[in-house]
């Protein structure tokens, strides 16, 4: 007779968050493993990494009294590239731990981190099960772009932790207008992190959400004030530069910084319209359930799940497809959005496979591409692994394990698939995850490194051998901000004329040439001071 007594309401509803509770506890105990197992065992790679770090270091090595948190420098001149905010944590835990690759990469594995609890929140908020909350956030966490760029030194971990706070205060802000506040406390970190274009791009999904979704919270006083106020400390930290630097700030960050990527390829960095299609390629296994879920999303476009996917998911990738100026980590806060999609598309499919291995004969529940996709990529990791581990260098034989897993985990998801069974579905979630696990732990993550030469030897030559302050030139054709990291000085890339012109004038020059520049310049053998992976250092003081 008990069995037959109704739980009351509130017993249900506090039931159902603790389970909430322990699905977001454990999902970020995953992240956590994933995003910092070996986070600083891995040197830091070029240009973001190595330039963030450096900005950070020159904070943290300031007098005190100088202002330099305020307003930062990059090798003693003004760094107008972004706003302070990361460079600021990181400078905090070099006070605590010291200048490594782990407190440099730490501040945006945290934020990243943080993203997976707020995202199972927004799942929660917008869906009316649990299943596709579920799906979606293990989509988002067993991305590969995700965890990459989220374990780097740089902006994008936290810029996905803003923005999906912002979007978690809006979508609770439908019960409570105090959520207003934190939404435009969100806006203002965004602003306080990359700047006001990406905070006004990211903040314009959000208000195109809200028009669409929940209007009559645009007439909600605390949302405009919790904007102003979460700007103040953007606008006060403009104004400072502003007054500091004056006509010269305005123009290198709004403009050459920000504005100019919109119509110009900043630094050579141009691509093709198409160029973030591409790059989406690279959340496979997941890529493959999109055309699906696209055509999912739109037939239930009236709930607020679906509206928040097409306008997150269409606007950005609009907006970064038509700038002129393409980075890889520019297409990271899509993936959220992607995520909905997907996880909306296999919570879908799991309910209509309740029968296991009954074929179901419904549109688009187990297409013949994904026997086909999935067959493709199975075969391209077992070949894959029996490539590094027979035949390639000893360093790579970790990668034949990780494609081992991959292989293994495609052909036993193409079997499901063809028998149709939805359990393919826990199949990818663990085999990504166990890849992805095995990734971060070998230093083949940061797949950047193996593009050019090991920088640390190289520093450590530079350290020992050139005076603090003397500024070398080097025959390579890029700048190196890693380089300049570790070494503590600033390596120039010069031309064989300039090179020339260096050698001949300077008294106290260094260069770090390779060998065939050494005879181009003809310059004696005894010049040489020291050599590191083929590098040679020569000043006219060796004799």
């Amino acid at each position: 007779m008990n069995g037959d007594v109704k739980q009351p309401a509130f017993v249900w509803r506090r039931n159902k968050a603790a389970v909430d509770r322990l699905w977001m506890l454990g999902l970020t105990l995953a992240a956590t493993l994933l995003l910092t197992l070996n986070l600083g065992n891995v040197p830091l790679k070029d240009w973001d990494e190595g330039l963030v770090a450096q900005v950070a270091r020159e904070i943290w090595q300031a007098p005190a009294g100088s202002l330099t948190w305020l307003h930062p420098t990059l090798w003693g001149e003004p760094y107008f590239n972004k706003p302070p905010l990361m460079h600021w944590l990181i400078a905090g835990l070099y006070s605590i731990a010291g200048v490594n690759e782990w407190t440099a990469r730490l501040p945006s594995a945290v934020f990243t981190i943080l993203s997976v609890p707020l995202f199972y929140g927004i799942g929660r908020a917008v869906f009316h099960g649990r299943l596709p909350v579920l799906f979606a956030t293990v989509v988002y966490l067993t991305s590969l772009t995700v965890v990459r760029n989220g374990r780097f030194a740089m902006l994008d971990g936290a810029i996905l932790c803003f923005f999906l706070l912002m979007i978690w205060c809006l979508l609770r802000a439908r019960g409570h207008y105090g959520y207003l506040l934190g939404a435009g406390l969100a806006f203002g970190l965004l602003c306080l992190t990359k700047g006001i274009l990406v905070a006004v791009l990211l903040g314009g999904i959000a208000l195109l959400f809200l028009v669409w979704d929940t209007p009559r919270l645009l007439q909600q006083p605390y949302l405009w004030l919790g904007i102003l106020l979460g700007s103040v400390p953007a606008i006060a930290w403009y104004g400072a530069q502003w007054l500091h630097y004056g006509q010269a700030f305005l123009g290198n960050n709004l403009v050459d910084q920000s504005l100019q990527r919109i119509w110009t390829d900043v630094e050579g960095n141009g691509a093709p319209v198409w160029y973030y299609l591409l790059e989406l390629l690279k959340a496979a296994p997941w890529i493959l359930f999109l055309p699906a879920g696209c055509r999912l999303v739109w037939s239930n476009r009236n709930w607020s799940w679906a509206k928040l996917a097409i306008l997150w998911g269409s606007v950005y990738l609009i907006a970064i497809s038509l700038m002129a100026t393409k980075l890889p980590w520019y297409i990271l806060p899509l993936f959220p959005a992607l995520a909905l999609i997907v996880g909306a598309q296999l919570a879908e499919m799991w309910q209509q496979g309740k029968q296991l291995g009954v074929q179901q004969f419904l549109p688009d529940a187990y297409s013949p591409a994904w026997l086909a996709s999935f067959s493709i990529l199975a075969a391209v990791g077992w070949l894959g692994a029996a490539y590094f581990i027979g035949w390639a260098a000893p360093a790579e034989s970790d990668l034949g394990l990780i494609l081992a897993i991959a292989g293994a985990t495609f052909s036993i998801a193409a079997f499901l698939v063809a028998r149709q069974n939805p359990q393919f579905i826990n199949i990818l979630v663990w085999g990504t995850y166990l890849a992805l696990l095995l990734l971060m732990a070998s230093p083949h993550w940061a797949w950047e490194l193996a593009e050019s030469y090991p920088v640390k030897p190289v520093a450590a030559m530079i350290q020992t051998h050139v005076p603090a302050g003397k500024p070398i030139y080097t025959s390579y054709p890029y700048n190196r901000p890693s380089l300049n990291f570790y070494s503590q000085r600033q390596v120039i890339p010069a031309s064989e004329q300039e090179l020339k012109r260096a050698w001949r004038r300077d008294e106290t020059a260094y260069l770090l040439i390779d060998r065939p520049t050494l005879i181009a310049l003809e310059i004696s053998p005894n010049r040489i001071i020291d050599t590191a992976e083929e590098w040679l250092l020569i000043t006219k003081d060796k004799i």
